[in-house]
């Protein structure tokens, strides 16, 4: 399993990436979606729904189980991945690329999220 460098990630298991113009990209990581198994459906916020970090903000339903999505930043959704919605498939096989769930405008980002080498350790 390789983290992307780049992103910043939670110990619920969600990425994060750096903010343009103050809007960072969420989706889970490779080691969640593995875990879950084939994800088969995704239920994700809403476009002008505020998230707040920690907090629940849909649902990943795999052939296995239900497992709460939680965001790791506080702020506004500004986008939602429709695509995964469509092909929730797109979780498992592009975790990092096309299987991303949603953008945010970050109000606030709580002081714990990991770097890639710091999840890599917690996650094993």
């Amino acid at each position: 399993m390789s983290n992307p460098q780049q992103l910043r990630y939670s110990k619920e298991h969600e990425w994060l990436s750096n903010a343009e113009d103050g809007v960072s990209t969420v989706g889970i990581t490779e080691h969640a979606a593995n875990a879950l198994g084939d994800v088969v459906y995704v239920q994700l916020p809403n476009v002008g729904d505020t998230v707040t970090a920690g907090e629940t903000c849909g649902e990943l339903e795999s052939t296995k189980s239900v497992s709460d999505l939680y965001s790791p930043v506080t702020g506004e959704v500004v986008a939602a991945n429709q695509d995964v919605v469509d092909d929730p498939a797109l979780v498992n096989s592009a975790p990092f690329e096309g299987g991303w769930l949603f953008k945010v405008k970050v109000t606030d980002e709580p002081g714990d999220l990991l770097s890639a080498d710091e999840y890599t350790d917690f996650a094993s």
